[in-house]
């Protein structure tokens, strides 16, 4: 069936509005401005001077600064214990009661003995006072007066021996009581009551070491001797004497977990006392003694630990995260945000690496923002939406004052960027 000519036509103008109507909206999608993208959010820390501190991670034994073995003076039967075992006690404390009736014995022998030698020495004194006068008026031999004054002498000397003997006597009775040479925790006892015990017995009747301060002995390679004497001697004189020796941190056990660098107590700290003059020929170490404050007792002898021994101290350092340094052709870098909120790349000079912070030593100054995190999103002279986060202090070194203040204001510093 043929289509009548006006419906063709009716047709064909319908096709072409349509076709028109496509083309127009076409166009129009195509003219249309496209939305602008967001600039990258990425986070930043404002750089502030801090003390940063380079520090070895030693290992030693604990040890004991005094240690006492309690031995008797005096041989004979123990009789009595007279402390606690474990306990703390002070110097001069009775620990052991030996029978003290043989000792007691003996000092009243020599008590008798004194005596017995004033009366002689009285009476040796009063014959020569006699025959001193008859000797002069030649009515005596003088023979006779100088053996009178010979047996005197003699009498007297024997007073002075006696009264030793009556002294040692009574200091053995002393002895029968054994006390503490030194304040500090005593052990358990090595003797029993009933025990016969002797100043050659081998074994002691206890122990006393003294805890409330210990040593930690560390061993160092020779080849570091020389940069800890530097970090012992930095500085000026009143500064060393307030010290009185390079300050230690303490740290726990080290476990094989990965926390070998948890401090063993918060604010246990030591110094370097000195260090040993002679290197071991196996190991080629040094001994490096530390003596640490242990007032609560947390270190015991022969606990195994280790120090924090500082190397080298930088005041006043730049410090910036591991991750926010960019490695190119061996070249490091940090991503810097300008006023204007622009991404910049600036080549850096770098330092020591600390508990995953690395020192600047050249390259950026302070108050700069440094791109910590979205980094990847970065290129040269991008717009940024900075945003401020804390700056972790260096685990090595304590932060100072001004870099604390610049932490805290970073949030409100890439703010107002952002608002500008």
């Amino acid at each position: 069936m043929q289509i009548p000519q006006r419906h063709r036509r009716a047709m064909a103008a319908r096709a072409a509005a349509a076709l028109a109507t496509l083309l127009l909206a076409g166009c129009g999608r195509s003219e249309a401005p496209e939305a602008a993208a967001p600039p990258p959010r990425v986070s930043v820390v404002a750089l502030a001077p801090e003390d940063f501190t380079v520090a070895d991670v030693l290992s030693g034994r604990v040890a004991a600064v005094r240690t006492a073995e309690i031995r008797p003076q005096v041989g004979g039967i123990v009789r009595r214990r007279l402390f606690e075992q474990g306990a703390e006690i002070r110097q001069g404390a009775a620990l052991f009661q030996i029978d003290p009736a043989p000792f007691r014995a003996d000092a009243d022998m020599a008590r008798a003995a004194l005596q017995r030698a004033d009366v002689v020495a009285a009476q040796a004194r009063l014959q020569a006072g006699r025959l001193e006068p008859l000797a002069k008026a030649q009515a005596v031999s003088r023979q006779a007066y100088d053996d009178a004054v010979s047996q005197r002498d003699q009498a007297v000397a024997e007073v002075a021996q006696a009264r030793a003997t009556l002294a040692r006597r009574e200091l053995d009775l002393r002895f029968a009581t054994v006390t503490a040479p030194i304040a500090g925790r005593v052990d358990q006892a090595l003797v029993t009551e009933g025990a016969l015990v002797s100043p050659t017995d081998a074994s002691p009747m206890a122990r006393i070491q003294q805890i409330d301060q210990v040593y930690v002995d560390v061993r160092q390679p020779a080849s570091a001797l020389e940069a800890l004497r530097a970090a012992v001697a930095e500085g000026s004189a009143p500064e060393r004497a307030e010290r009185a020796g390079l300050a230690v941190q303490i740290l726990g056990a080290g476990d094989h977990g990965g926390h070998g660098d948890r401090p063993a107590s918060p604010g246990l700290k030591g110094r370097v006392l000195f260090s040993g003059i002679s290197v071991d020929a196996g190991t080629g170490d040094v001994l490096v003694r530390i003596l640490v404050d242990n007032p609560r007792r947390q270190l015991l002898p022969g606990m195994f630990v280790q120090a924090r021994v500082p190397r080298a101290n930088y005041p006043g350092a730049l410090a910036v995260p591991q991750q926010a340094v960019v490695r190119t052709g061996g070249q490091a870098s940090l991503w810097v945000v300008d006023d204007a909120q622009r991404a910049h790349a600036v080549p850096v000079t770098l330092g020591e690496l600390v508990q995953g912070h690395y020192r600047i030593a050249q390259g950026v100054q302070a108050g700069q923002r440094i791109v910590v995190q979205g980094i990847e999103r970065l290129s040269e002279g991008l717009v940024v939406e900075a945003r401020g986060v804390p700056a972790p202090g260096v685990a090595a070194g304590a932060a100072s004052t001004s870099a604390a203040v610049a932490a805290a204001s970073a949030p409100a510093m890439a703010a107002s960027a952002a608002g500008r």
